[in-house]
């Protein structure tokens, strides 16, 4: 088997492997929790993304893995994990939390896309060993991340109950209350 069909089906395993965990470990958890919190569980693994500046350290990386894949890759997982971070730490000031966590799940899937379409200009599969130590990232932590931009999503669109938007509210008021003073 080459090595660009044995990325390939690292790749989709990855996201078969990621898809049978979330749907029986980690979705029904996040749908049973408030929105805050579910929210605030997804952008506390997507702070974690500004390792993906390891695309552009060489030693780790081939320093043949083009830069048309590697930078652009490199700087949209940063601004998502800075933007994930920003959103943790506005927590308390609740329209500024989900300011921020709609900007990272933008953000970050835009990231994701183009990551995928830069790879495929470049022709990372073919030359998958260039990726060296970070060929872990795109067969296994993609995966994840595109996985969870997409719950991220449809929580965020998912109609809350009359219950759930009160103590929403609730919680902005009273921040607003706590500032005010």
């Amino acid at each position: 088997m080459s090595p660009e069909s044995i990325f390939r089906l690292h790749l989709a395993l990855g996201y078969v492997a990621w898809l049978l965990c979330f749907t029986v470990y980690i979705w029904p958890r996040l749908k049973s929790m408030d929105a805050f919190d579910a929210q605030r569980a997804i952008a506390t693994l997507h702070s974690f993304r500004f390792f993906g500046l390891v695309f552009m350290l060489s030693g780790v990386v081939s320093p043949d893995l083009p830069a048309s894949f590697a930078v652009p890759t490199a700087y949209g997982d940063l601004a998502t994990g800075a933007l994930a971070m920003l959103a943790l730490l506005a927590a308390r000031k609740r329209p500024v939390f989900w300011f921020f966590v709609v900007a990272f799940n933008l953000v970050g899937t835009v990231d994701l896309a183009l990551a995928y379409y830069h790879a495929i200009q470049a022709g990372v599969s073919v030359h998958v060993g260039e990726l060296g130590a970070t060929y872990v990232i795109p067969v296994i932590v993609v995966p994840l991340l595109a996985i969870t931009h997409g719950a991220a999503f449809y929580l965020l669109l998912r109609p809350q109950s009359k219950a759930a938007a009160h103590r929403e509210s609730a919680a902005s008021h009273d921040s607003f209350r706590r500032t005010a003073r």
